[in-house]
C-alpha cells in the first residue's frame, strides 16, 4: 500500500497516453531523413549528435545523475547545493533556505544522462506547512540523450515562482521533491525545507 508521501509525489497521468517504444541512442541516430526538418530538429532537441559520448563507469547503472540544485534570485548570488558532497541532501532538510516574501525566484538543476536516452524527465514537488499541503507542482523537463564531449552537462532552469507575502505566509515550510521519468523511475528523491521571511538573511 502506497504511503501518503508517495501518493503526494505521484506524477499526473494523461488518459490514453502510452509511453512510446524505447529505442537506443544508436537507433535514434539512424533515423535520418534529410528532407524531414521536423525529425532532424527533434533529434537535435534530444541532444543526439555525432559528438563522441562521454566515458561511463559500467558499474554505475544510473541513467540520470543530478549534480547540483540551486536557488536563483535576480540580483543575488545563487544558493547552490553540490550533491557530490557527502551529506548534501541531508543538509537540505536541516538547514533551510531563507526566501524573502514576494521575492521572485527559480530553481535550477545540473545533471548528466548516461547509458541511454532519458525519456520524459519531470520534477514533482509538494510543499507543506504544519503538515498541511499548500501546493503541488509538476514540471516537465524534457527528454535527453546521453551527454557527449560537446555537451558534457545539462542545465535546466525551472519556471519562475513568487514567494507568498504577509504575516500569515511567513514561517517554516517543508518540501518533498522528486525527479522521475516516463517509466516512473526515480532519479532523485529528497526532502528539504525553507523559511519565508520579511527579509533576506
Amino acid at each position: 500500500m502506497a504511503s501518503t508521501a508517495d501518493e503526494d509525489l505521484a506524477a499526473s497521468k494523461t488518459d490514453g497516453f502510452k509511453v512510446g517504444e524505447k529505442k537506443t541512442v544508436e537507433e535514434y541516430a539512424k533515423l535520418v531523413d534529410q528532407n524531414d526538418e521536423s525529425l532532424n530538429r527533434w533529434k537535435a532537441s534530444l541532444g543526439i549528435s555525432n559528438s563522441p559520448a562521454l566515458p561511463v563507469d559500467p558499474k554505475d547503472t544510473r541513467r540520470c545523475v543530478i549534480h547540483s540544485l540551486a536557488l536563483e534570485v535576480a540580483g543575488r548570488p545563487d544558493i547552490t547545493i553540490d550533491l557530490s558532497v557527502p551529506g548534501a541532501l541531508q543538509s537540505l532538510k536541516t538547514k533551510p533556505f531563507t526566501i524573502k516574501e514576494s521575492a521572485k525566484f527559480r530553481m535550477k538543476a545540473t545533471f548528466k544522462v548516461q547509458h541511454d536516452v532519458l525519456s520524459g524527465l519531470k520534477f514533482i514537488q509538494v510543499v507543506k506547512r504544519k503538515g498541511i499541503r499548500v501546493s503541488k507542482d509538476e514540471e516537465m523537463l524534457g527528454s535527453y540523450a546521453p551527454n557527449t564531449e560537446e555537451k558534457p552537462i545539462y542545465e535546466k532552469k525551472f519556471a519562475e515562482d513568487e514567494a507568498p507575502s504577509g504575516m500569515l505566509a511567513r514561517g517554516h515550510y517543508e518540501a518533498a521533491s522528486r525527479f522521475v521519468d516516463d517509466d516512473d523511475n526515480d532519479h532523485l528523491k529528497f526532502d528539504w525545507s525553507f523559511d519565508i521571511a520579511k527579509d533576506w538573511k
